[in-house]
């Protein structure tokens, strides 16, 4: 009987122990595998080299679990169509400016300095808008630049 007790409060520590882990893990400690192609967007004179995130593996993984991204860099969402594209900052370390540009390259919505989600479960952005491609930049560059909706964007050929 006794041991019976002792591997029952075992399962119980290790249940435990398991949602106090994952429920307070600030960060998956996985490091994104994806292998990204790169390119360079431009707003106007206002150039970023960029990952290009074209898979839904990559664009599930986009930046999270990155501890910083150089000034001149960003990540360049491609979606096979022009839709509604939500996005959420789960496991994502940095603040962000967040993008939303339609097929004809210009510039449809921004969300400025987007924080960090540090909850179990994070809210998502959703531009009633439709967009064919998303751009995250570093928080603060869309006011440094002075990038607008309705902007043109030069977008990678091909994509």
């Amino acid at each position: 009987m006794k041991m019976i007790y002792e591997i029952l409060l075992g399962i119980i520590a290790i249940i435990a122990t398991s949602f106090l882990f994952f429920k307070f893990a600030p960060f998956s400690f996985a490091p994104s595998t994806q292998q990204y192609s790169v390119g360079t967007v431009c707003f106007g004179k206002n150039c970023f080299n960029v990952e290009i995130a074209k898979t839904v593996a990559q664009r599930e993984a986009g930046l999270m679990n990155r501890a910083k991204l150089d000034k001149d860099k960003g990540m360049l969402f491609v979606f096979n169509k022009e839709g509604i594209h939500p996005f959420w900052m789960k496991n994502t370390l940095i603040s962000l400016d967040i993008i939303w540009i339609g097929s004809n390259s210009k510039v449809v919505f921004i969300i400025q300095n987007v924080q960090p989600c540090t909850t179990l479960i994070c809210p998502s952005v959703v531009p009633n808008l439709k967009a064919k491609y998303v751009i995250e930049l570093n928080s603060g560059t869309c006011q440094e630049i002075g990038l607008k909706v309705g902007d043109l964007v030069q977008i990678p050929p091909g994509l």
